[in-house]
């Protein structure tokens, strides 16, 4: 078949331009930016995960480039991040001192308060304040990342003060002391497990007889159940489970970790782990069948998981030497291995995970030096095929993590350590990842770098 010029030369133009029109959709999608927001404790996935596209994966000569920071006072909990806002609470300090002893509680007088600043700018949005006093060791302020869910942002308190505000102007929705409506005195180092939301439930460790766990309307405040009872309530954030064909709520106090049914907060199992001084703190770690949860004391124990139903066998325990023993920082299970900081001994250290033999570990990312440093930390992140790293140090590390090697590829101090803990500087400080930015707080100021690449 013969087709004339005019339309030969047509049928050709109309295929160039289509051809061209498919490179312009392939070079968007290629350039397409992955962005997500940092809402809560430990990123949007709770496992320290951190996926945006278009993100460093070598230190810039001359360091990270800082877009702006903003006075704030002391506090442990980290920065959230999500709608073009970042929230971070803190602690300022009026009277009493701060002697940082492990053994014992200090008096302070001062107010606590959430603040909301702008992500790009830096700009303060509002502040939300209140009187309180403290009574607790190392009494540095919040230690619960507020949780921040569509337009409410939620803020628990060091001493159990949970108030649920809006996003928009700081006005508070509803507002809860659990301490006192639960007749239960804070831990020694304070109200520390973040609230967990999930669906229209917000679950709170709270304390009480009956009452270890609650789960409240997050609209309200309103009680919907409670749930077990223990001297004390630990320091480990709630988070769900899916398995054997359910969600099961996993809550780890300082006798056992339990899962409960997150409806109705009927107990399904307990699986008995009890680290040292009731520092239930880090939640237990899952990769497929398998679920790894560790302390203080050399304390931890991988897990199969039950998929016909509700329940866990014991794969290992843990021994001196051997495993790792979180509590400052959430160990990452990738592949199979684990990767976290170790709190006795205060090294970074690969774990087998079919057997919890150690591959290596360093002091390098967490404390520095060669030699033991108690609850020495790492903050992990994965990111693709690197991780980043945020060290007690105040260094911003980009580093390769293998079952043969701990890699560094870079580092740049970023924040000061102005923290304390056992005669060493430290800044004990989840960082949040978000719009290509690393943000970061200490006890004077809260910091946004650029992440992204050129």
């Amino acid at each position: 078949m013969t087709i004339g010029g005019d339309r030969y030369s047509k049928i050709c133009l109309k295929v160039r331009m289509m051809g061209r029109l498919a490179m312009v959709v392939a070079m968007m999608v290629a350039t397409t930016v992955i962005a997500e927001d940092w809402p809560h404790w430990n990123g949007p996935r709770r496992d320290g995960s951190y996926a945006e596209s278009g993100t460093l994966r070598a230190i810039p000569q001359g360091g990270l480039k800082k877009i702006w920071s903003q006075p704030v006072a002391l506090g442990y909990a980290g920065p959230a991040v999500a709608g073009g806002r970042v929230f971070v609470s803190d602690y300022v300090k009026l009277e009493g001192e701060s002697t940082n002893n492990p053994g014992g509680r200090d008096r302070l007088r001062g107010t606590e308060g959430l603040h909301a600043f702008d992500s790009q700018s830096g700009t303060k949005l509002w502040s939300h304040t209140y009187d309180r006093d403290y009574y607790l060791s190392y009494p540095g302020g919040p230690r619960a990342t507020p949780t921040i869910d569509g337009d409410y942002v939620y803020l628990l308190g060091a001493e159990g003060d949970l108030r649920c505000l809006k996003v928009g102007d700081g006005q508070v929705v509803w507002q809860r002391q659990l301490a006192a409506e639960y007749r239960s005195e804070a831990p020694i180092w304070g109200y520390s497990a973040a609230p967990f939301i999930h669906g229209d439930l917000l679950y709170c460790l709270a304390g009480g007889q009956g009452s270890l766990i609650v789960a409240l309307d997050k609209r309200t405040g309103v009680e919907r159940w409670r749930a077990l009872s223990g001297s004390s309530i630990g320091y480990c954030p709630p988070s769900i489970l899916k398995a054997a064909g359910r969600e099961q709520l996993l809550v780890w106090e300082p006798q056992a970790l339990h899962a409960l049914d997150p409806q109705s907060g009927e107990l399904l199992w307990t699986y008995p782990i009890a680290p040292k001084y009731e520092m239930s703190i880090i939640p237990p770690v899952i990769q497929g069948d398998r679920m790894y949860v560790s302390g203080i004391g050399e304390v931890g124990a991988m897990l199969a998981i039950d998929q016909d139903k509700p329940g866990v066998k014991e794969l290992w325990k843990g021994k001196v030497k051997h495993a790792v023993y979180a509590a400052n920082s959430t160990p990452v299970f990738d592949g199979d291995y684990l990767y976290g900081a170790d709190c006795g001994q205060g090294c970074l250290v690969a774990v087998r995970a079919s057997d919890g033999e150690r591959m290596w570990e360093t002091y390098q990312p967490t404390a520095g030096g060669d030699r033991r440093q108690s609850h020495g930390t790492a903050f992990l992140s994965k990111v693709g095929d690197i991780y980043y790293l945020f060290s007690e140090t105040g260094d911003f590390i980009i580093a390769r993590l293998t079952p043969d090697k701990y890699e560094e590829l870079g580092r740049t101090h970023i924040l000061e350590p102005t923290n304390e803990c056992f005669g060493r500087s430290v800044v004990w400080s989840y960082p949040a990842y978000a719009d290509r930015s690393l943000f970061v707080r200490n006890d004077k100021e809260i910091a946004c770098y650029s992440l992204a690449a050129e």
